[in-house]
């Protein structure tokens, strides 16, 4: 222990290096089974009174949009009979008009609930701040990252907190997994400075795992059976986390006032964007994110989802219910849970918690990957998680909302070989159908967009633009209520440069699809063909994309887009004209892939103000004091 009484340094066999940690308090955390289990308190006292109206608003909802949807796609189909190939069609696109129906029903409740601005459990950004009677535990685990950015992120999140002059109720941890020696040295090092820098001692403390079996979800699972019992609370931060005291002490406040309440999740803002793919993830997520989010919360009620950070856990809840089984059978789907976050949530309802989102609690904020490249690395972990959530949708006695979180989590990777599928079949029906004949024998080129014409023009034309509509609808309600607000719309550039960054979104967007479609339509197969996709650091700094690697990831999806064209063309033009929408963004891949992960181009788009958001222009005190430190960190680098 060292002279201030406060914190023991020791080596411990569970720890590697130097663990700067207080005395343990033990807190039992059993494993949990899927075969058993029973849900205790259907009804949680903090669920709004018409849930279960909300719920069939939007279900019910849904289903109505989908079968006017499907009436439409039929009588198209159905003029001179339904071959196998357009039932297959149809199928298809019963299934995918059903999603983006649902998100589309729940932006609609969540437009309404923004601009109607309620709030729940009491917290409320315009009331004074709480007092605190509890104390916290801040965890943020951490893995291969670069050790002097992350604890600068950390640093702000401390000052803050001691701003609002409640520290005394908060420990800080910095949970490491770390696996090579010499980052794992620079932690200890860095740390050190920090505990110096902020006079922390006693309440800033680290170590580092001898064996990190389980990932973070084993990492969270550790402190919580050594040290968990001496904290009524813990808040889970990412290494690219930054949050406000106030938002800290208000989440804390709520859990403090609501005792049968488990977990309540913020709604982290992307920030800190500076390639032009990070910039039009932090625009798509303070513009379109709100509305999305109020929706969920809406019809979620006490059985909201839980992201895995920038969340307030009751310490007793989780350990009582959240101790993740190893799932059975080989990987990619059994071995440890790697989505861990939606079972986690789900166990805690299961064991009578009640979970809540509270959207519109500012202070909350993370960074995006810089590039499409980093992205899809992330969404490949997630897409094997998710799919491992087939064995866990059935566990007993789980609430059928959290079934419907990890049903929702499953079908979001399948929507990507199904669109894959409904533009082949979609090509491959006229080839195979009498109009062909007919075509030949009036020496007509072959189109696809001449047999959908013959079949019923005015309703393939009514399908294409209600599907459009559909697909759209959210982004235009997330714009409108920017313009409801004065300082949202100022913050986004004003109305006009709104207009023009929702635009241009929605342009790269169409663009990159083909390359997302591709590439998570490969991962699902690779899932399903039993490769294991790793554990990987994050890439969270702007980091360049050569061309070697550009031509290496991307050059194949170019050439078969260009071949593709090739042979669409020398078939029939207007088939090229009917396919170039997937075509373009195929054989654009490398160069598209290229400028959006160009800083030069992000900071350009900066300067004229567009794929701005409020965080930018007016930045939280957390925000620059973050920057600050993070740059300080790195003029130090530069200078050893």
């Amino acid at each position: 222990m060292n002279s201030s009484g406060h914190q023991e340094v020791a080596v411990l066999a569970l720890d590697a290096g130097v663990a700067i940690l207080p005395p343990g308090n033990a807190l039992a955390m059993p494993e949990q089974s899927l075969r058993h289990g029973v849900l205790q308190q259907r009804r949680q006292g903090t669920a709004p009174a018409h849930i279960g109206l909300r719920r069939f608003y939007v279900f019910g909802g849904t289903a109505l949009m989908t079968l006017a949807a499907t009436w439409m796609m039929w009588r198209v189909l159905a003029v001179g009979g339904v071959s196998i190939l357009e039932a297959c069609l149809l199928a298809l696109f019963v299934a995918l008009f059903a999603w983006i129906a649902l998100s589309f029903v729940g932006s609609v409740a969540g437009f309404q609930a923004l601009l109607r601005s309620r709030r729940k459990l009491g917290i409320d950004p315009a009331l004074p701040l709480p007092r605190l009677s509890s104390r916290t535990a801040l965890l943020m685990p951490t893995y291969n990252e670069d050790p002097r950015r992350m604890m600068a992120g950390l640093q702000a999140i401390y000052e803050s907190v001691q701003a609002t002059g409640q520290l005394a109720q908060f420990d800080f941890f910095i949970l490491s997994d770390t696996t090579r020696e010499a980052i794992g040295r620079d932690e200890e090092r860095v740390f050190s400075r920090l505990c110096e820098r902020t006079g922390g001692h006693g309440r800033l403390f680290y170590r580092r795992r001898a064996d990190n079996s389980g990932r973070k979800a084993g990492n969270i699972a550790d402190w919580v059976r050594r040290f968990g019992g001496a904290y009524p609370q813990m808040l889970i931060l990412d290494a690219d986390s930054l949050m406000t005291g106030d938002a800290i002490v208000r989440l804390v406040a709520g859990m403090e006032a609501h005792p049968d309440v488990g977990l309540i999740q913020s709604l982290p803002a992307v920030v800190n964007g500076r390639t032009l793919f990070a910039r039009m993830q932090q625009f798509g997520g303070r513009v379109y994110g709100p509305v999305m989010a109020y929706g969920v919360a809406w019809w979620h009620g006490a059985e909201s989802n839980y992201w895995g950070h920038n969340a307030v856990i009751r310490t007793r809840a989780f350990a009582e219910q959240a101790g993740l089984p190893e799932l059975p059978g080989r990987k990619p789907f059994g071995g440890h849970v790697l989505s861990h976050d939606f079972v986690e949530a789900a166990l805690i309802r299961r064991g009578g918690w009640a979970s809540h989102m509270v959207p519109y609690l500012q202070g909350s904020y993370e960074e995006g990957p810089p590039t499409l490249t980093d992205l899809l690395v992330r969404d490949r972990r997630w897409c094997q998680g998710n799919l491992q959530h087939s064995k866990v949708v059935t566990a007993h006695g789980l609430h059928w909302i959290s079934r419907v979180h990890m049903l929702i989590g499953i079908g979001h990777y399948f929507t990507a070989p199904m669109w894959a599928m409904l533009m082949l079949i979609g090509i491959a029906i006229p080839l195979v159908s009498d109009g062909v004949d007919l075509m030949q024998e009036l020496h007509l080129p072959f189109s696809p967009a001449y047999y959908w014409h013959n079949q019923d023009q005015e309703g393939v034309l009514w399908v294409f633009a209600v599907t459009m509509a559909v697909l759209l609808a959210p982004k235009m309600m997330g714009y409108l209520a920017v313009l409801t607000s004065r300082s949202e719309r100022v913050g986004c550039g004003g109305a006009l440069r709104a207009l023009l960054s929702m635009l241009l979104e929605t342009l790269l967007a169409a663009l990159m699809a083909p390359i997302v479609m591709y590439v998570q339509s490969r991962g699902v197969a690779e899932v399903l063909a039993g490769k294991d996709s790793g554990w990987d650091a994050q890439q969270r700094d702007d980091g360049s994309v050569s061309w070697s690697d550009l031509l290496h990831s991307y050059g194949g999806i170019s050439l078969a887009g260009l071949l593709v064209g090739g042979m669409a063309y020398a078939v029939s033009p207007p088939l090229a004209a009917w396919m170039s929408p997937v075509i373009i963004g195929m054989v654009l891949a490398v160069p598209v892939v290229a400028l959006t992960s160009s800083r030069v181009a992000g900071e350009w788009l900066r300067r004229h103000r567009l794929l701005t958001i409020p965080e930018e222009s007016s930045p939280p005190a957390v925000l620059v004091r973050a920057a600050e430190l993070r740059a300080a960190a790195l003029n130090e680098t530069v200078r050893r």
